[in-house]
């Protein structure tokens, strides 16, 4: 198994890969928070920290074998997190943001249990940033895209698979912004940000076209897109759903996209604007046992 333990702050074919792995062979990630580890207490605020070094991820892996054109399959095994996480407000963010303090509210958490407050609930880890590099300019880890990036979706989780189109050689996957649990939107720009390990094992499908990042859980398919306007965003979601089916299914555009109107779900991965430049989202549908998958 390698370990992946130094942080990188941007998606980009130019990063140096810190190990090259082949297909199949166990990666751990090991993972700060969102801040950096910077905020550790409640007099820590976002207000005062260091955004130069916001959003680290682990890595780059070269991945043995991948080629632009291919597919890069990411099983995504466990996911371990610190005993305390951190929530925060952040000033201009989130729909709500004109309404409320400067704020930074520490979550224990002991044996997969969090406590805000006096409720406690269920913690359920997801990965925020993750993807391989993108072929043009690079990419912040902050903001998302074709190439996955920042895309905040709670199911890239464990027992999920992501696949991500290799845009460069070896595909040079990262991954980190872990949480550990996160509603759907995001509001105030944070979920309990903690640091934490990711293990994953890759595979690699060959000359395959995928022009954005899909999720895979036991029961449904996800495309993921973005864009700075929900109407853009959602069309890119569609239209390579539509694309995927009209390849996997053998049904033609306008069949696909009568399916999609009465068993696909558009979800909100990331909506606390204005301090993201993307709204990012996935249209899902359900997995049918009789058909072919999506990806294969």
């Amino acid at each position: 198994m390698k370990i992946i333990d130094k942080p990188i702050y941007e998606f980009s074919k130019k990063n140096l890969p810190l190990a090259n792995a082949d297909p199949g062979e166990l990666l751990l990630f090991k993972s700060m928070d969102c801040f950096s580890n910077q905020i550790k207490a409640e007099k820590d605020l976002v207000l005062y920290m260091d955004y130069s070094i916001a959003n680290p991820a682990a890595g780059p892996v070269y991945i043995n074998g991948a080629e632009v054109g291919d597919v890069l399959v990411v099983d995504i095994l466990d996911i371990k997190v610190a005993n305390q996480g951190v929530i925060c407000t952040s000033r201009g963010c989130g729909p709500l943001c004109d309404d409320m303090e400067d704020r930074t509210k520490v979550v224990k958490i002991d044996n997969n249990v969090a406590e805000f407050n006096n409720v406690k609930f269920h913690i359920d880890p997801m990965i925020g940033v993750i993807g391989t590099a993108p072929s043009g300019e690079a990419v912040g880890n902050g903001f998302p895209g074709n190439h996955g990036g920042n895309m905040d979706s709670k199911l890239i989780k464990k027992g999920s698979r992501v696949y991500f189109p290799v845009r460069t050689p070896g595909a040079l996957l990262q991954m980190g912004d872990i949480h550990a649990v996160m509603g759907d939107a995001e509001l105030c720009g944070t979920g309990i940000e903690v640091e934490g390990e990711i293990l994953v094992k890759t595979s690699i499908i060959k000359n395959f076209e995928l022009n954005w990042p899909v999720t895979e859980t036991q029961n449904h398919w996800y495309v993921n897109a973005s864009d700075h306007d929900y109407e853009k965003a959602v069309k890119y979601a569609s239209k390579e759903m539509q694309r995927l089916m009209v390849n996997a299914y053998g049904w033609d555009k306008t069949d696909v996209y009568l399916y999609l109107s009465v068993q696909g779900n558009v979800e909100i991965n990331q909506a606390c604007k204005p301090c993201h430049v993307e709204l990012i989202l996935r249209i899902s549908i359900p997995k049918l046992p009789d058909m072919n998958p999506l990806i294969r």
